[in-house]
């Protein structure tokens, strides 16, 4: 874990490549001490699995982890972060 500010984020999985899932699963293990939650939910009408994961990370972890989701065979991720508050200017 860093000291590194962190963001909350939810990383959005679309599998349709059964073979990556163990990769996938051993992505997420590493990053364990940020994930706050996580909900997979078979569908097997698209052949396809749809995995939510919910973290608090820092922005670099983050983006790296959905990254190397993304780039595995058969598995689409995307990261919606919540919206940092505004600095306010002291003038």
């Amino acid at each position: 874990m860093s000291n590194q500010p962190t963001r909350v984020a939810l990383i959005a999985i679309v599998v349709s490549e059964p073979d990556s899932v163990q990769k996938l699963n051993s992505l997420l293990h590493e990053c364990a001490g940020y994930i706050i939650g996580r909900m997979g939910v078979p569908y097997e009408k698209a052949g396809v699995s749809l995995i939510s994961v919910a973290i608090d990370a820092p922005q670099n972890v983050i983006s790296t982890l959905s990254g190397k989701l993304g780039a595995l065979k058969g598995v689409t991720a995307k990261a919606v972060y919540h919206k940092l508050p505004e600095e306010k200017n002291d003038e």
